[in-house]
């Protein structure tokens, strides 16, 4: 007779009634799926409420492919079955989307798949989200169910084929995944400024930098041959738009003359991730951002003021931050300059209607009548209008213009955006213009800004569009200020400091620069 006292003894017990009943629970490959379910679907939750747009930081990357992986582990050992690899996804993913709602933004909103821009924007939001989250998910999921088949029962020699196919399938996609990690946390970069002998130059700067703006990180490139130049302040368009590729393509020798600051506003380009919370991303703030950001470049590089560029949207918050400090700005220096959101976009919807009519389009004739007049709510309906821009004003590119612009989708070959910045660069296209577009609705600077305390420099394509360039002529005209120039680029639309980028630096440098009162540093 065995006694109770050894360990054979010991292993005839019973075993406890609560112990008897979990493992029966777990036996239930119903209750399994549940337990896996309701983990990945809190996984999924979590995840939404800590980065509702996906992964926006290199940091995020890492986290995301490894809480998948983690995940989609424990739900393939919980659940025994490759089906893990279906179930835990589909709860991760429909618990995420359901914690998101709420957030703007195209890249999170209904999925648009009936327009190009659509399933552009579902390829960013989704798509790619996916790819870094799910996609570990489902490996971590293989791996979970072949470890817990492995403890149960070995393989069937004539199943071992098919077991060696998915090892090697699960081995190049871990490998595929590693790779692809390592590829999204590089950082963009910034290349120096040399002198002849090929080494960096003393004194100059030439760098990416992050900025704390209204309590987020915002990024700056400041590039300058001298730190005794004059600061010069660039502000992009969009909203949204990031102009870090473009003025390094097109504006390449401003950095000769000026501390050249070209800044990603909060919500576009490399400080995407800044966006939310979007609720506080106002215009008011914006401008607030880029006074403190003018303070910081003032006390920087020891300047009392700095010149203030802005271009489209950029022109907007320009001619606020001005109105605000005019004691902190040399002068204002505005391009494609928007006076009107509202007024613009109304023009052009009827310059719209008048092409479609002369062209015989009733598609188009029935698409605009059907959306009326802006301001509109779908943000589609402005990407449509954007579409029309070279039609309804057509008009020969400079060759400079053509033949100068940064590599890549939107100038993301340049290299100043890391491959992550890519991604969120296009994204915040959409996004940060569905949150800002709307609050320049009521603006109008005919009415709102009739006098400017600074030197006002508007330089305006001949080609730009009737909407923009009526409402801003109408404005210079009645506008107060101490010193004012309406210059015009006969061969540049929209975007004159590109299109005409030596007229455009030869303005700054031996217009603005002495009736301003400032100097340049003697060339080196």
């Amino acid at each position: 007779m065995t006694s109770l006292g050894s360990p054979a003894g010991r292993s005839a017990q019973p075993p406890a009634a609560g112990t008897q009943q979990t493992v029966e629970c777990l036996s239930d490959r119903r209750v399994r799926a549940a337990v896996v379910g309701v983990v990945c679907a809190v996984a999924g939750w979590l995840t939404a409420l800590g980065m509702p747009r996906g992964p926006q930081r290199p940091g995020d990357v890492v986290a995301a492919m490894l809480a998948g992986a983690a995940v989609g582990l424990f739900a393939g050992w919980v659940l025994r079955s490759r089906w893990a690899m279906l179930l835990g996804p589909v709860a991760y993913a429909a618990a995420f989307e359901v914690a998101r709602v709420g957030v703007p933004g195209p890249s999170v909103d209904r999925p648009r798949l009936t327009v190009t821009v659509g399933v552009i924007v579902f390829i960013l939001g989704r798509l790619f989200h996916g790819l870094i989250a799910l996609m570990p998910m489902v490996l971590g999921a293989a791996y979970g169910a072949a470890l817990a088949g492995r403890r149960r029962s070995t393989a069937h020699p004539g199943r071992r084929f098919w077991r060696d196919a998915r090892r090697g399938v699960a081995a190049l996609t871990a490998l595929f995944l590693v790779t692809l990690a390592v590829l999204l946390t590089r950082p963009g970069s910034t290349t120096p400024i040399v002198g002849a002998d090929g080494t960096p130059l003393p004194g100059s700067v030439a760098e990416l930098t992050r900025v704390t703006l209204g309590g987020h990180e915002q990024t700056v490139l400041i590039r300058g041959r001298s730190d005794d130049a004059p600061v010069l302040l660039y502000l992009a368009g969009g909203p949204g738009q990031s102009d870090l590729g473009y003025t390094r393509a097109y504006m390449p020798t401003m950095e000769d003359h000026f501390i050249f600051a070209v800044w990603d506003q909060r919500g576009s380009g490399t400080s995407y991730a800044a966006l939310d919370p979007a609720g506080t991303w106002t215009l008011d703030r914006a401008v607030s951002d880029t006074i403190q950001l003018t303070d910081y470049l003032r006390q920087r590089f020891d300047e009392n003021k700095v010149y203030l560029f802005g271009n489209s949207w950029g022109s907007t918050l320009g001619v606020l931050a001005a109105q605000r400090r005019p004691d902190i700005y040399h002068a204002y220096i505005g391009a494609g300059q928007m006076v009107s959101q509202r007024e613009s976009d109304r023009i052009i919807y009827r310059d719209m209607l008048d092409y479609a009519a002369r062209v015989g389009d009733k598609a188009l004739v029935e698409k605009l009548r059907g959306w009326g007049e802006p301001p509109y709510r779908d943000l589609y309906a402005y990407a449509n209008q954007i579409e029309y821009y070279d039609k309804i004003g057509p008009y020969p590119k400079t060759s400079w213009f053509t033949s100068h612009g940064p590599p890549g989708l939107d100038g993301n070959g340049a290299i100043e955006y890391g491959p992550l910045d890519k991604v969120n660069k296009l994204k915040a296209l959409f996004d940060m213009a569905s949150v800002m577009y709307p609050q320049l609705q009521d603006v109008d600077f005919r009415r709102d800004v009739p006098t400017l305390n600074v030197p006002v420099y508007l330089v305006q394509g001949a080609h730009e569009l009737r909407g923009r360039q009526e409402p801003a002529r109408q404005w210079f005209d009645a506008l107060t200020a101490p010193h004012k120039e309406w210059i015009t680029f006969e061969q540049s639309g929209h975007i004159p400091q590109f299109e005409e980028f030596a007229r455009f630096q030869q303005l700054i440098i031996g217009t603005v620069v002495p009736q301003t009162g400032t100097e340049l540093p003697a060339g080196r």
